[in-house]
């Protein structure tokens, strides 16, 4: 089948866009360096023509909270639109694990409204809430250093790799539409603080750890099981650990 993929030049993109070609599907990377762009809509209806699923994978440049909102609302509107006029038949869309328990926080508030509009479409749909990827962990600790310290919350946190995410996005793309969510996570549930206690030492890093009951996660402070899924997720099978070996 047809698959376009948009975001489809991205981390998670471009690997749902290998694994679906060695499945033997037409899959289509579309995104602005590809002519593609969604918040204008330029190129969408000519990449659409003759698809019978899209993926998007795509993601906002800023996440301010205006800028965020703008991006997931004006995309899917204009990507959903698309859809419709070309009957593509099966719409999934990559989300996060654990967006209507943070919903003060500015990325995940924008995310909701993306799903809100994406259940009301009326085109069969499925929605893959990750947790967060492996490849960004090292981003998490730069932005939660304080003096040279890294403030983590002692809250639940599972994280997975982007490949294990793009093969279930993969598996949702040629599967039949849920009309609904599946969930997946990492192999191993850790403490946060703890989880990176040790990725810092596995990276030789000398920065400290101190846990912070307050400390905020991409600008909210997230609760024990904000972060991870509810029973029945799919779990991957990369471990920290592994990937690390490979990922350095």
């Amino acid at each position: 089948m047809k698959v376009v993929v948009i975001g489809g030049t991205g981390l998670i993109g471009s690997k749902v866009v290998t694994k679906l070609g060695e499945h033997g599907h037409e899959a289509v990377a579309a995104s602005p360096n590809t002519g593609v762009n969604t918040l204008t809509g330029e190129g969408l209806a000519e990449a659409l023509e003759g698809a019978q699923v899209v993926v998007d994978v795509s993601n906002s440049p800023s996440f301010e909270r205006a800028a965020v909102m703008e991006f997931f609302e004006t995309s899917t509107g204009n990507l959903l639109a698309a859809e419709a006029a070309a009957g593509v038949g099966h719409h999934v869309a990559l989300s996060v694990v654990g967006t209507e328990r943070m919903p003060d926080n500015d990325y995940m508030a924008a995310k909701i409204a993306q799903e809100k509009l994406i259940e009301k479409s009326g085109i069969p749909f499925s929605l893959v809430h990750a947790t967060q990827f492996f490849e960004f962990v090292r981003s998490i600790a730069d932005t939660a250093t304080e003096d040279g310290k890294v403030r983590i919350a002692p809250v639940q946190f599972q994280p997975i790799a982007a490949e294990e995410v793009a093969q279930a996005v993969g598996r949702a793309a040629v599967g039949t539409p849920l009309n609904g969510r599946t969930e997946v996570a990492g192999p191993t549930r850790y403490q946060m603080d703890e989880f990176f206690r040790k990725a810092l030492d596995a990276w030789d890093d000398p920065r400290e750890v101190v846990t912070d009951p307050h400390a905020q996660y991409f600008g909210s402070v997230p609760g024990e099981r904000t972060l991870v899924p509810d029973e029945g997720a799919t779990l991957g099978t990369i471990t920290y650990r592994d990937w690390l070996a490979t990922n350095k």
